[in-house]
């Protein structure tokens, strides 16, 4: 006879005693079923705590990635817009030293010392800044290559400085010397024929023009474009009526072409003061001043001494 187990139930509702007889081997059983399936359910709970966390960390993730993907953008577009700003604070710079140069021109001062500094400076490849490359393969050489031109920038920029410093000095030495050079227009208008050489409106053969040619309507006032005296006020040959000014130092000017002269010889003029009235006299074609500029009566190219 195989061994059973007996359980008994007491109720505390009633005095009656329930038995109930299990075999050792069932009992044993569902012992071992309870504790698998205790097991498994314990090992499902797990895995689905695994999952959510996984899923929670994923998102993280993304959010995480999908914010630096952000900050590298706003980074590209910055670091675009620095090169960009860098590019442009080189073009003034050049500008400047242009100006000064023209400057310099003008009131014969040499420069002394360095130069701005501007060569050998170069600009950033486009290329570096193309948005379709990916910012990382990049970042560090674009980086240390516009921190590189900035110091060098900066250090042309501190030398152009201390360049205008040096022409404001001389510049103030020179200021009878300036107020007798040309560096105005004589007057507004449309440049007809420019300094050098041309075709003849008249004999069709290539001929050197002298000056420059500046048309507008017949009546428009001419001034003078430095101070100077009066040295001829009359007609002439192919220049119809012509006044010339001697500015002292070697140099002088000349008006073509004009409808009536308003000054005389031996007067002095300022720069700005109105001198004649724009005609087509002598060998013209239409209503223009001829302007010249002479140094040592040879013919300079007048746009060399025109600033504004």
């Amino acid at each position: 006879m195989r061994k059973r187990i007996k359980i008994w139930f007491y109720s505390g509702s009633s005095s009656d005693i329930k038995e109930i007889s299990i075999h050792k081997i069932g009992l044993i059983l569902c012992i071992f079923l309870a504790l698998v399936s205790f097991g498994g359910l314990s090992y499902l709970c797990y895995d689905y705590y695994h999952l959510k966390t996984i899923s929670f960390n994923n998102k993280t993730l993304t959010h995480t990635i999908d914010s630096q993907r952000n900050e590298i953008q706003n980074q590209r577009s910055q670091i675009q817009t620095f090169a960009t700003n860098i590019e442009v604070l080189k073009t003034q710079l050049d500008n400047l030293s242009k100006l000064e140069g023209r400057v310099r021109l003008i009131a014969d001062i040499k420069k002394t010392g360095d130069s701005s500094g501007l060569i050998g400076i170069g600009g950033i490849p486009e290329n570096e800044l193309d948005e379709d490359i990916p910012l990382e393969a990049r970042h560090n050489n674009l980086i240390r290559e516009m921190h590189q031109q900035v110091n060098q920038t900066t250090l042309a920029a501190k030398q152009q400085g201390l360049n205008f410093n040096d022409l404001i000095k001389h510049l103030e030495k020179k200021k009878n010397f300036l107020a007798s050079t040309p560096s105005i227009r004589p007057v507004d208008g449309w440049i007809t024929s420019k300094f050098g050489y041309r075709k003849s409106p008249f004999t069709g053969k290539r001929t050197f023009h002298s000056g420059l040619d500046i048309a507008n309507k017949t009546g428009t006032k001419i001034i003078a474009t430095a101070n100077g005296k009066i040295s001829y006020a009359a007609r002439k040959m192919f220049f119809g009526n012509l006044v010339i000014i001697d500015h002292g130092y070697g140099k002088m000017t000349k008006y073509g072409h004009l409808q009536k002269i308003l000054v005389k010889p031996g007067q002095k003029v300022k720069r700005g003061e109105v001198i004649a009235l724009m005609g087509n006299t002598g060998q013209s074609t239409g209503p223009h001043v001829h302007y010249e500029v002479r140094i040592n009566n040879i013919p300079i190219n007048p746009l060399k001494y025109i600033l504004n």
